[in-house]
């Protein structure tokens, strides 16, 4: 269904949203959704560095003297 669209329909579309909402309002939403987007990109950020230290911190920490005794 919306396969056939096409660019008329969208601009038909585009028009009508225009006119119901107001261009202030549309511009209100879109700096919403573009706050939103950068805190995505920022939680995703502070995941993987998040991941990253914990894979850094989860090193081996077996004292010498215990690793030596192994090794005989």
């Amino acid at each position: 269904m919306l396969n056939n669209i096409g660019l008329p329909g969208l601009l038909l579309i585009a028009i009508v949203v225009l006119v119901l909402f107001g261009r202030g309002k549309i511009s209100a939403l879109m700096g919403e959704v573009g706050k939103g987007i950068t805190a995505f990109k920022k939680g995703v950020s502070d995941g993987t560095r998040e991941l990253e230290d914990q894979a850094a911190a989860a090193r081996d920490v077996t004292p010498e003297e215990e690793k030596e005794k192994d090794k005989v």
